[in-house]
């Protein structure tokens, strides 16, 4: 089970998170599963990246396996520049995979997002 997470963080909370978790690794401490996560400094620019039409991506993605772009933008009724473009940030972002026969995958059992509201 791989499981991703999305959330809202300042460089200062990010920087004591890695902390700890080499203090784990270095302790012998390991999670019953690998958490690979990002995090985005603000929710203005969460919501830039993460938009409606990107989860939907993702949800199909998901549930269809590994597919092309051409069939994915099929899939959405959503033009093959759109989709190409939101594909590759999603997979700079690490949410989308791309395997070595040039198909494109999610392969995120759950991608949870959280954050803070400001004080």
């Amino acid at each position: 089970m791989r499981d991703f997470k999305i959330g809202i963080k300042t460089w200062d909370e990010s920087s004591r998170e890695t902390a700890e978790l080499f203090e784990q690794f270095d302790a012998g401490v390991f999670t019953a599963h690998p958490v690979e996560r990002v995090f985005f400094h603000d929710v203005k620019t969460f919501l830039r990246y993460i938009t409606p039409k990107r989860i939907d991506l993702l949800e199909e993605l998901h549930r269809n396996g590994a597919i092309s772009i051409r069939a994915l933008a099929k899939l959405l009724n959503r033009s093959y520049k759109n989709v190409f473009d939101d594909v590759k940030l999603l997979e700079q972002a690490g949410l989308v995979e791309k395997a070595e026969n040039g198909l494109y995958s999610v392969p995120w059992d759950e991608v949870s997002a959280s954050f803070k509201l400001a004080a």
